[in-house]
């Protein structure tokens, strides 16, 4: 990264000048033109600006998720699903995306920012990140009058992302419009086979009232994502997503608890 041409502080390449070409012999010993490596590292960055990527997640690519001896077998897992997506994006996924679930800290908006910079670097892929609770805010935020976007405006690269990362789904308070909201987001995404990638901390369960047993005990402990969604949706998502589960501590609370010095 350090011979790109860096935009912000005026640095330039030091192969290339700035240029963004470099001479090179080629291997029949002429010497010809060719775009230098700092293009490609350039056009990432771009990239990720336009993903809208929040900064504490940039570092997030899969290299770095760590999965201790001592972690659930299910992070591994995770971690390999993840793996297996981007190696086979777009043909063997065919618009299918993940449901990330499990509970807070355990990793999954790391492994959902790592599929995401993958797919942008490896294969070109333009993407958008959108945390759930955001993404309804600037929608409700453009019913405002003294505001120039529209619904239309905000939801239209919400639609159009050949891969969307929406994270935290379930986050905010149900409500009809949520409800409504969440199944425009999903049925036109479904409908155009385009490739979502979700994280949530709700477990893929149907609404308390439907179920029976030991998932009824369970639920009655805790929400479920058909609670917070309704169960049309994650009927829905069923088709959309392979579930990843992933399972284990609060990382935030250990190794990942902010500290000075």
């Amino acid at each position: 990264m350090n011979e790109q041409m860096d935009e912000q502080n005026g640095n330039e390449c030091a192969a290339c000048g700035g240029a963004g070409m470099m001479l090179v012999t080629d291997a029949e010993g002429r010497r010809v033109a060719r775009p230098c490596a700092c293009q490609q590292q350039l056009r990432q960055r771009f990239r990720v600006k336009a993903a809208r990527i929040p900064k504490r997640y940039e570092h997030c690519v899969l290299e770095s998720f760590t999965v201790l001896p001592s972690a659930d077998a299910s992070l591994g897992r995770s971690l390999a699903m993840a793996r297996r997506f981007v190696e086979g994006y777009p043909v063997e996924t065919e618009g299918r995306g993940l449901l990330l679930t499990g509970s807070i800290g355990v990793g999954k908006t790391h492994l959902a920012v790592g599929m995401l910079l993958a797919l942008m670097e490896e294969k070109g892929v333009p993407g958008l990140f959108y945390d759930y609770r955001e993404l309804l805010k600037e929608i409700q935020h453009s019913y405002n009058p003294q505001v120039n976007s529209t619904e239309l405006e905000v939801l239209r690269p919400v639609f159009e992302a050949e891969v969307l990362v929406l994270d935290e789904l379930g986050a905010q308070k149900p409500t009809d419009w949520v409800w409504d909201t969440v199944a425009l987001i999903l049925n036109t995404r479904y409908n155009d086979k385009r490739t979502t990638i979700i994280t949530t901390n709700y477990p893929d369960l149907p609404p308390a009232g439907v179920l029976t047993g030991a998932a009824a005990q369970r639920a009655a402990r805790e929400e479920t994502l058909g609670d917070r969604i309704g169960e049309r949706m994650r009927s829905r998502l069923a088709e959309m997503c392979v579930r990843v589960e992933m399972t284990g501590s609060d990382f935030r609370q250990g190794a990942g608890r902010a500290r000075f010095g």
